[in-house]
């Protein structure tokens, strides 16, 4: 009998955002490299982990319906990630979960599954695990996470009391798992932690050590870095403190992407003071304009909550004129929900649901408009373009513009022949108001 067939199987389902998808790698990884066989389904698995998610209401229903599948189809069930940090909320509604365990606790979950499906014994010449690990992505993009938890304490999030104050990993062993991804095939790397800009700051930026040279714990120091080995390097949530400036100039340069992702939340200073975010959107806006002169292809991305407590015609109206000013090219927009154990659920004044849906709407349809003028300005010019899926219509890829689930795409019809993780040229053809269509330059 092969080993394969002796394997304990483990279900796995994994919820939530790309920190989560990065939790859930981890614990594939060690899970393969010990021995075990994971599936993604509850057929014949000897029992089943549920990575949660936790940030807003619906992320926990969907955590829970997550949670009572897996006890439904299988029986046994074993939970980590957010939803993990309130143990008692899902053992009221789930008594028989087996063992529960919080946001990045991947020892506590391995031994969990020791407990409940003993260890194989590890036969290394059966058992090729890859040297980079086990992706939950494409082969030819990762998530890379910098850091942990985050030093903010925003009124409608409670990230910092499920995930902790920053916690930055050593400069070297990013770059070290960086170097592994770039062998293993990948093309573009999304750097990912609750507050990017901060890496570092909880550490005072030390002098770390990567292949024998020194590297600050910086975020700059980082994209230089990551810069030399000549990967897609893409930064999300990049929040806008004053040295982000200095990261623009490497876009202009094209050591990393021109794509910055900065969650701004709102632009009524008095709305942000509410939510604990800083107010001065004036100087937001002409750091905006300086950052476009320095790099005039800058692709900004931001995430803006309406509806939050207090919210007036007035404080939405000048979030609206905020969004003509800015022009910024990719916008998501939340209606704001009062998340278990938030300071926000204190405040008064809430808004009613039709009023949150409503300017929803308006601001949607603003935006729209936006990115569709921004993206119409680029037919006729040449992108490069990353594939990501092929089929018998053609490729989908994206360009430097566009993170892989969030922005857009670029169609590629009658490309049948590209593979994904090609990067190709592209001459723009057509636009709406999210995704562009082109032609490969040969």
């Amino acid at each position: 009998m092969n080993q394969k067939a002796q394997a304990p199987k483990v279900g796995f389902v994994s919820l939530g955002c790309p920190k989560n998808l990065v939790d859930a790698e981890r614990i594939l990884t060690q899970l393969r490299t010990e021995g075990y066989d994971v599936v993604n389904n509850y057929d014949n698995a000897e029992l089943v982990i549920v990575n949660t998610c936790g940030f807003i209401d619906s992320a926990v229903q969907e955590s829970l319906e997550a949670i009572g599948e897996a006890l439904q189809e299988n029986g046994k069930v074993i939970v980590t990630g957010c939803l993990g940090a309130k143990e008692d909320q899902i053992r009221e509604v789930h008594p028989k979960v087996l063992e529960i365990s919080g946001p990045h606790a991947y020892e506590q979950v391995l031994s969990h599954v020791h407990k409940y499906a003993p260890k194989p014994e590890h036969n290394p010449f059966l058992s090729l695990v890859p040297e980079q690990g086990v992706k939950l992505t494409p082969k030819h993009y990762a998530y890379l996470k910098i850091s942990e938890g985050c030093n903010h304490r925003c009124t409608f999030c409670i990230i910092p009391s499920m995930r902790g104050d920053l916690d930055s990993r050593a400069i070297g062993e990013v770059l070290g798992e960086a170097k592994r991804l770039k062998n293993a095939g990948v093309k573009e790397i999304l750097v990912i932690s609750q507050d990017t800009s901060a890496y570092g700051a909880d550490v005072k930026h030390r002098t770390g050590f990567y292949e024998g040279s020194p590297v600050k714990t910086s975020m700059i120091a980082l994209c230089e870095e990551l810069a030399k080995m000549g990967m897609w390097v893409r930064l999300h949530y990049v929040y806008p403190y004053p040295h982000v400036d200095d990261v623009i100039p490497l876009m202009a340069e094209g050591k990393i992407l021109p794509y910055l992702d900065i969650p701004l939340q709102h632009a009524s200073p008095r709305i942000l003071k509410l939510m604990k975010r800083p107010g001065a959107i004036e100087r937001t806006l002409e750091r905006i304009q300086e950052w476009r002169r320095i790099c005039p292809d800058l692709t900004l991305r931001s995430t803006f909550i309406v509806g939050f407590p207090g919210e007036t015609e007035e404080d939405f109206q000048m979030l609206l004129d905020f969004l003509e000013k800015a022009e910024l090219d990719r916008v998501g927009c939340f209606k704001y929900s009062p998340v278990d154990g938030a300071k926000a659920n204190e405040l008064p004044d809430p808004v009613p649901e039709e009023v949150k849906e409503e300017r929803f709407h308006r601001f949607m349809e603003l935006q729209q408009k936006i990115s569709a003028r921004r993206l119409a300005a680029k037919i006729g010019r040449e992108l490069d373009v990353i594939v990501d899926e092929v089929d018998e219509e053609g490729a989908i890829g994206r360009s430097f513009a566009d993170a892989p689930e969030i922005d857009g795409v670029v169609y590629l019809n009658g490309e049948t022949t590209l593979k994904p993780g090609d990067i190709v040229k592209v001459k723009i053809e057509n636009s709406d108001e999210y995704d562009l269509w082109g032609t490969v330059v040969r």
